[in-house]
């Protein structure tokens, strides 16, 4: 089986069920198909052939750990691996990854007391070769402007900012006589566009339809657990950070309540978008990193979130800038968002948003995993 990490394909699919979501709320389990009872979950040498550095590892993370390798270095899986034969030793640059991954381990455990403080991306910087001599300055060098002597402001308390943010969506009582959220539009990628579709139920149930040309690809989250799903293939059942990630995409589309799953909400210093300026907000939830805020000074609203996912290695970001906001029925909601990851980035665009509008339940059930082929009978001769 071929993995390409940072397809256009993949990177939609999935970052669709993470827009403008957080890892923040509390863990989801896993649950098996039968019987609602939790799965165990696999190590990475469990699920997959030769694993060495990476034994005792949750299966889960390896794969967003490989992404994070890949945006690291810049390079695609066969820079490492051999095409369609993953688990073969047969490229030098692999072996040298598993010494390199060593190193940072040893670093990290005898510098900084087992702390992921470095990491691939600190020496390599989206370069298979890092650069270990400073370069020159060029002909258009400059020396760095002073800093200025004055303080900047304090930064604002996080509530108030909070306060404007549901004063500036439509305000509480509003916000608050909404219970589903429907919307139509397309995703724009690579010069493509493809129709999508969203549903979204109170308090934290979302599934996301991208209608390509053989079928669509779902995102889904019933409050519970949460899948991915591909025209013929099985049914994908998500991690509990992917479900947890997906939690919080779903619950920010009722904001009244996007909150409730962060332990502390901590206001940083003023800051700047586009010349526009915003404050950061630093959403903090125990044992997960930090989810930023940065809601827009004049208008109150949200428009960027910047979260992470855990690896072995380090902190995959994934950055969801919001704009184009319209009122519907008197709640501020954003018409356009991009998603950016270090593999690539895409718009959603939507045309049409109706509130309130009725969704069967029947919407956020797992689908059946698709049939089995028959077995190949022997041909007599």
């Amino acid at each position: 089986m071929r993995i390409n990490f940072r397809s256009p394909g993949t990177l939609v699919s999935r970052a669709i069920g993470v827009a403008g979501c957080v890892l923040a709320a509390s863990v989801v389990m896993l649950f098996a198909q039968s019987g609602g009872a939790p799965m165990a979950p696999k190590t990475a040498e469990q699920q997959f052939k030769n694993i060495q550095v990476f034994k005792g590892l949750p299966a889960d993370q390896l794969i967003p750990t490989m992404q994070f390798i890949s945006a690291s270095l810049g390079v695609e899986c066969e820079f490492c691996h051999v095409e369609h034969a993953f688990d073969k030793d047969d490229k030098k640059t692999k072996q040298m990854a598993r010494k390199m991954i060593a190193m940072q381990n040893g670093i990290n455990k005898d510098s900084f007391k087992g702390e992921t403080e470095v990491t691939c991306n600190t020496c390599h910087r989206g370069s298979n070769r890092p650069m270990g001599v400073p370069a020159v300055a060029d002909a258009n060098w400059k020396p760095a402007p002073p800093q200025p002597e004055t303080p900047p402001p304090p930064p604002q308390a996080a509530d108030a900012v909070i306060a404007k943010y549901i004063d500036a969506v439509g305000g509480a009582s509003a916000i608050a006589k909404v219970n589903s959220l429907t919307e139509k539009g397309n995703v724009l990628s690579n010069g493509r566009t493809t129709p999508i579709d969203v549903y979204a139920k109170a308090p934290d149930a979302r599934i996301t339809l991208m209608h390509n040309p053989n079928g669509d690809n779902v995102t889904a989250y019933n409050g519970k657990i949460g899948w991915l799903a591909a025209p013929g293939r099985p049914v994908h059942d998500m991690s509990s950070a992917e479900a947890a990630a997906a939690r919080l995409n779903a619950a920010f589309a009722f904001p009244a309540d996007a909150f409730k799953g962060f332990t502390r909400l901590r206001a940083g210093r003023p800051d700047k978008i586009d010349d526009r300026p915003v404050t950061p907000v630093f959403a903090l939830q125990e044992g997960q990193p930090p989810v930023r805020l940065f809601f827009d000074d004049q208008s109150g609203l949200l428009v960027r979130m910047i979260m992470y996912t855990e690896t072995a290695l380090g902190r995959n970001p994934t950055q969801v800038d919001y704009a184009d906001f319209r009122d519907v029925n008197g709640v501020k909601t954003p018409y356009r968002w991009t998603i950016s990851r270090p593999g690539g980035r895409f718009t959603i665009q939507v045309d049409e948003v109706k509130l309130n509008a009725p969704i069967d339940d029947s919407k956020f059930v797992r689908p059946p995993d698709p049939p089995s082929p028959p077995p190949t009978q022997p041909t007599a001769h």
